[in-house]
């Protein structure tokens, strides 16, 4: 067995025997080129080994035409858009759905069928193949790749290996090999699934369109536990990756494209992701074509390890069960900004779920949607689900067992089943979780949970409704993978100016404001919080707050290399917000405009008429929200801060953000949600 250190062809014999011992055919580029000894391609610059493609062709489709099979391998072999990023896409299409190709049947009918490339019911019905050495010669550039991995003739992975022996070899060297390839063989990852990087220790596995940050390594290869350092990252990744059955299921359903403005980007699943959402998928189909309880599960992945993904992943290949028969999938999220992020997630990647997902308006659309008979994917706030009228039942809107309710955020208290007396002005209601409303008006569902923080002990209503853990990634795991990186925590310390006497008061209102921070208990606590945000916003303290955080974001850019790199300030109330962008942009005024298109720093809040005149500036619409959290996202505008309460502390990405402010009481989910907004991986 090779140990770490391995010269380059070393490395390159030692990953040809992993990919033997997975039962793959072994060649050596030379022997297949032409002049070889068994020769599979007339010229270097052809890349799919189009005898064996063809034979696959008939081999997966036998009762088709030969019309047929000739006008998909033309349709496989002749790219249609110049754009390598589209060709791949399509390509990428051809995969998960086949080939659209027409042929005159014998009545004399022209005949449209789709021809499967892969068959990913029989595994052995393919044919796979580990190359070494593989030239491709492109407008005169001749290039070598270290390893070429076809299946049925296509040439889905390169792997690029870098000499361990040479000091100055590092993993970037094959990553930058990798780009170089990509600009002067394109043809060769018109096909391209994905990409393998390493320098004999490290292992890295990314996309054509993936920053070397985002090439992430493969740590399992069962998936059953994580394997020790000690073992080979190639040869997990190699183990990990490639055995038939894995490979086949993660090119067909853990790859998505998403277009943003003139940007698409290419997206593969990490290990984390690959395996939780198998386990997910089992556990969902058992759930819903069992008689029992119906509860799926929950799945617990960290902050910033891309759980909306995760979700999209999991509702790509549920809607393809055959157990559960073009089931309909109900998203839901406790709040309406949430809903819209991660509404745009699933959109952006609709050619993965085969279709476009819709939003429920109101309590009557949720109703008109639920009322199909099969399929779609429908998101909704789980307000909705509550009755219209103090007393009302919730009516059942269907009562098919292929439904399957998934909660964003599952930890959340409103997801409950427990009940509660609220006493009125002249008479007392009962008020229920909305887990009781959400179980009546789809009394025959499958509930699955996905959450970014950990389910407490004594947390008895999160498994009430979902059950236990399906799958677990914390933040350990993530910080060790490079998924996501270390938060540092700086106390900055902002005296609070109190009377004697008001201070135990404080003491336990505080404690009680930071435990029920969810949407059912804020209007008990309206009071208390007034109390201290009456305190805490206290004009010399605001501006001290003010001076103290531009100095310190100031030395924060400073100390960057670049001025590249973003913040969040997150206050107790409207208010505060207010009057903090006052006092700060006092002291830099410069920082300020008008124009939603300009300036350093913005408030990010909702409002309404009744609010004071002069916070009315800094109420947008959905609209200028939507420019604000853009041009934050661009890392070349000048918006560098953002004051918010309550909005963008979940789902928000911006992985350039590496400071935040908290100025609130926050504790428990809420707050490991909350400093999530700057764990992510940038460089």
């Amino acid at each position: 067995m090779p140990n770490h250190n391995v010269y380059e062809d070393e490395l390159e014999q030692a990953a040809l025997e992993w990919f033997e011992e997975l039962n793959y055919e072994i060649a050596f580029a030379p022997d297949l080129s032409p002049g070889g000894d068994y020769p599979e391609r007339s010229d270097y610059s052809e890349v799919i080994l189009e005898e064996r493609l063809r034979d696959a062709l008939k081999r997966i489709n036998p009762d088709l035409p030969q019309e047929a099979l000739d006008d998909a391998l033309h349709q496989i072999l002749v790219p249609l858009n110049p754009a390598l990023i589209e060709n791949n896409r399509l390509f990428q299409k051809m995969v998960t759905d086949g080939v659209n190709a027409t042929f005159r049947a014998g009545d004399g009918r022209i005949v449209s069928k789709q021809i499967k490339v892969f068959d990913f019911e029989k595994v052995e019905n393919n044919d796979f193949l580990a190359v070494n050495q593989f030239t491709v010669i492109e407008n005169r550039i001749e290039k070598r790749p270290d390893v070429v991995v076809f299946v049925n003739g296509i040439p889905l992975v390169v792997i690029e290996l870098k000499n361990l022996a040479n000091e100055d070899a590092e993993i970037s060297d094959a990553f930058n090999q990798i780009q170089n390839y990509i600009s002067t063989i394109p043809s060769l990852f018109t096909y391209n699934s994905f990409v393998v990087i390493s320098d004999g220790v490290n292992a890295r596995a990314g996309t054509i369109t993936a920053d070397e940050d985002r090439f992430m390594m493969w740590r399992t290869i069962d998936g059953d536990e994580v394997a020790p350092v000690s073992r080979p990252q190639l040869e997990v990744l190699i183990k990990g990756m490639f055995e038939k059955e894995r490979l086949l299921d993660l090119i067909k359903n853990f790859i998505l494209f998403q277009t943003d403005g003139k940007d698409t980007y290419k997206i593969l699943a990490g290990y984390h992701q690959y395996h939780a959402v198998n386990k997910a998928v089992e556990s969902t189909i058992r759930a819903a074509i069992t008689e029992g309880d119906r509860k799926a599960g929950v799945v617990w992945h960290t902050q910033g390890s891309g759980t909306s993904l995760s979700m999209v992943f999991y509702v790509g290949k549920l809607v393809l069960a055959k157990e559960l028969n073009n089931p309909t999938i109900v998203v839901i999220t406790d709040r309406n900004d949430l809903d819209d992020q991660l509404f745009s997630t699933f959109a952006k990647s609709k050619d993965l779920l085969r279709q476009e997902p819709v939003q429920a308006q109101d309590r009557a659309d949720l109703r008109r949607l639920l009322a199909r008979e099969s399929g779609g994917i429908i998101f909704t706030t789980i307000h909705k689900f509550a009755p219209e009228e103090k007393g009302d039942s919730v009516p059942v809107l269907t009562d098919r067992e292929n439904v399957i309710v998934i909660a964003d955020e599952a930890h959340r208290s409103q997801y409950g089943f427990g009940a509660e007396i609220v006493k009125g002005d002249t008479e007392a209601e009962v008020k229920y979780g909305y887990a009781k409303y959400m179980r009546d008006a789809l009394p025959k569902a499958s509930y699955i949970g996905f959450t970014g923080t950990p389910i407490s002990l004594t947390d008895k209503d999160t498994r009430a409704v979902f059950g236990d853990y399906i799958d677990i990634y914390d933040m350990t795991r993530a910080v060790e993978d490079g998924t996501t990186v270390r938060i540092f925590y700086e106390s900055r310390i902002a005296k609070l100016e109190l009377p004697d006497e008001l201070k135990p008061v404080i003491d336990s209102e505080y404690e009680e404001i930071t435990e029920y921070q969810e949407y059912t208990q804020k209007e008990k606590l309206k009071s208390k919080w007034s109390r201290l945000e009456a305190i805490v916003g206290a004009e010399q303290r605001v501006k001290a707050i003010a001076k103290d955080i531009v100095e310190h974001f100031e030395k924060r850019l400073a100390a960057q290399e670049t001025e590249v790199g973003k913040g969040m300030i997150v206050t107790m109330s409207r208010r505060i917000a207010v009057d903090l962008y006052k006092a700060i942009v006092e002291l830099r005024p410069e920082w300020h405009s008008d124009d939603v298109e300009k300036g350093v720093i913005k408030v990010v809040m909702t409002g309404s008429s009744s609010d004071p005149k002069e916070w009315q500036p800094f109420i947008g619409t959905k609209a200028t929200r939507d420019r604000i959290a853009k041009r934050m996202k661009d890392n070349k505008d000048e918006l560098k801060l953002v004051i918010v309460r309550d909005m963008w502390l979940t789902g928000f990405d911006v992985p350039s953000m590496h400071t935040m402010y908290i100025d609130k009481p926050m504790q428990g989910h809420n707050l490991m949600q909350a400093i999530a907004r700057v764990n992510r991986v940038f460089k």
